[in-house]
């Protein structure tokens, strides 16, 4: 018998001897006997599998987030999805870079604006890549992401899903701020939509008499006769014998420098023929300020010129509207001058548009394409 099985066969006959005799017993009463053993096994099967090698890494386990984890989800989603010049998320269209940085319809309008009154090209903010309408497309999936994602109702503070919180607000929320119903006769309330009926039942201005009503009444008629004038006098323009306008006109951008070297902007169309004369439409930024790439708030505003040599004066009347294919939303207003040889520039005057994001439109498209109708008045 070798010495290792004398060593096993006296367990307690030295502490040197307890190496494999010890801890089989050990073992034994840890792990509960051969029974235990064999359920150890078994579920050790379970896991890794019959067949499995000992030597692969188990499959990997879903971690569960720990509660209020969780909840952390969408503010990590708003900060993936935000616009990376304003860092909101995008109310409506959103456009990516070639590299994939995110951007909002009106932060991308207006750099290509800002690129165009510095004479520059325009970059991501992000990563400095080229962007333009032709090099930047949309990302449809993240429109629809943030579409879903939940935000507050600014009247009950209520979440809903963005695609539909402007329904809510509109249409849905009790909270919602709202008007009376004799609003029409004078009546200033605004409040609540949940306590419009009350109100409605206790106001007085339906019991006013006729002359406090024709009083108010005659407020409201003057914003109606200025529009209807102005549609009366497009009409009226229209049963003139000579009429001409442009199809498509389309404005240039172009830099020039004055006499002390400071670059001054504006928009010039090519030459064209209108009623048998020629004509140049020339657009200005901000009234020719010296940055108005500085300037939060912009606007154009145009000059017709005759550039034909004419006999006599000619009294037109003219006005600008938007393009075929423009969506920028231009009020018309109706211009008049008499053209000579002498006065053949008529003075700056404000293109109508609402506010600086139409301009911000124009401002960032390679061409800004209008209509232009002239009519000549007969003597």
């Amino acid at each position: 018998m070798s010495s290792m099985e004398e060593v096993g066969a006296a367990p307690g006959s030295s502490s040197g001897g307890l190496g494999v005799g010890a801890v089989g017993a050990a073992l034994e009463a840890v792990v509960g006997g051969p029974s235990m053993q064999e359920e150890v096994g078994f579920r050790r099967g379970e896991v890794l599998g019959p067949e499995s090698d000992p030597d692969e890494p188990p499959p990997k386990k879903r971690m569960r987030l720990p509660e209020g984890e969780s909840g952390k989800l969408e503010e990590r989603l708003y900060s993936v999805l935000c616009c990376t010049v304003c860092l909101d998320l995008p109310k409506a269209s959103v456009y990516q870079c070639t590299n994939g940085h995110l951007m909002c319809a009106g932060c991308f309008i207006h750099l290509l604006a800002d690129s165009r009154l510095k004479e520059e090209q325009a970059t991501c903010p992000n990563c400095r890549c080229e962007i333009s309408k032709a090099l930047c497309c949309r990302n449809l999936a993240v429109e629809k992401a943030v579409s879903e994602l939940p935000t507050d109702c600014s009247y009950c503070l209520k979440q809903f899903p963005r695609s539909s919180l402007e329904r809510h607000q509109k249409e849905e929320c009790q909270d919602r701020v709202t008007q009376c119903k004799y609003k029409r006769i004078g009546c200033p309330w605004k409040g609540p939509f949940h306590e419009l009926p009350a109100h409605e039942e206790e106001c007085c201005h339906p019991t006013k008499t006729g002359t406090e009503l024709m009083g108010i009444l005659g407020e409201m008629d003057q914003s109606h006769r200025r529009e209807l004038t102005l549609y009366n006098s497009i009409f009226s323009l229209l049963c003139y014998e000579k009429i001409g306008f442009t199809g498509r006109l389309e404005v240039q951008f172009r830099p020039y420098r004055t006499d002390d070297f400071i670059t001054r902007l504006y928009y010039e169309t090519p030459r064209f023929t209108v009623l048998n004369q020629t004509w140049v439409l020339k657009a200005r930024v901000n009234d020719s300020e010296r940055n108005p790439n500085l300037s939060c708030k912009r606007t154009l505003s145009f000059q017709l010129i005759l550039k034909s040599k004419v006999n006599s004066a000619i009294e037109c009347s003219f006005l600008l509207l938007k393009g075929p294919y423009d969506d920028v939303r231009i009020k018309p207003v109706i211009h008049h001058h008499a053209f000579s040889n002498d006065t053949n520039e008529t003075d700056y005057v404000p293109l109508p548009i609402s506010d600086s994001v139409e301009c911000n439109k124009l401002l960032a498209a390679k061409n800004i394409n209008l209509r232009l109708f002239i009519f000549q008045i007969q003597k």
